[in-house]
């Protein structure tokens, strides 16, 4: 894994948004909900979470997504099930821990983005990196909801976008995450599945999110 190369004079581009879905089990109205999203904010990727079912299902749910992301440019990626990414015609996975994404790598890459979460640790972290870990995904819930403290998440962000490369996903479980996960170094800041319940809907909470990073002041490569 290559260091960053220290250039004050020089900045990092501002963060686009990364959208996590809720688990997903009727696919064309999520469809139409997704597109009333995308058009309003700078979204490089979408992580859609399938709700269990069998996986043709799977297949088809994902499917239905697919023109939706496409017509955006923005990438579509399943939250694991990497053996079905081809088939769904998806653009990569989403792997929680390292074991999963040694497992699933060597069947993603090149053609496919495998990216990292569930990183307990900074070892954990770097060793994703070490794998080939298209990104690092810092700060979401485990399986039970858990996360741990928004203060770790932003030291952890901090900490990799001084020392590392491959780019760093920052999970934002609430709208006043966005702009510290952005001044940290955060390549992305995903949005978590509170956006598609959010009072205001899904468009304008993804609309303010985008103006909180707009807004911010160029941040200084390390």
């Amino acid at each position: 894994m290559a260091s960053r190369r220290p250039d004050m004079a020089a900045h990092r581009p501002a963060p686009r948004l990364y959208l996590v879905t809720p688990p997903m089990d009727e696919a064309a109205g999520f469809a139409r909900a997704l597109a009333d999203v995308l058009p309003v904010a700078d979204v490089a990727a979408v992580l859609l979470r399938l709700a269990d079912a069998a996986e043709r299902e799977l297949i088809n749910r994902a499917k239905a997504i697919v023109p939706v992301t496409e017509a955006r440019n923005v990438a579509l990626l399943l939250d694991g099930h990497a053996d079905i990414v081809l088939r769904a015609g998806a653009d990569g996975s989403h792997l929680t821990g390292v074991a999963a994404l040694r497992d699933a790598i060597a069947a993603l890459q090149p053609a496919r983005i495998a990216g990292a979460g569930g990183l307990q640790t900074r070892h954990d972290a770097m060793l994703a990196g070490e794998a080939g870990a298209d990104y690092v995904m810092f700060g979401e819930p485990d399986a039970d909801g858990r996360r741990p403290s928004f203060e770790a998440v932003v030291d952890r962000v901090a900490w990799w976008a001084e020392v590392f490369q491959p780019p760093c996903v920052g999970f934002a479980g609430a709208p006043d995450e966005v702009a510290p996960l952005a001044r940290a170094g955060a390549d992305f800041v995903a949005l978590g599945d509170w956006i598609w319940t959010a009072a205001p809907g899904p468009a304008a909470v993804v609309a303010a999110a985008a103006s909180q990073i707009a807004a911010m002041e160029p941040v200084a490569c390390a």
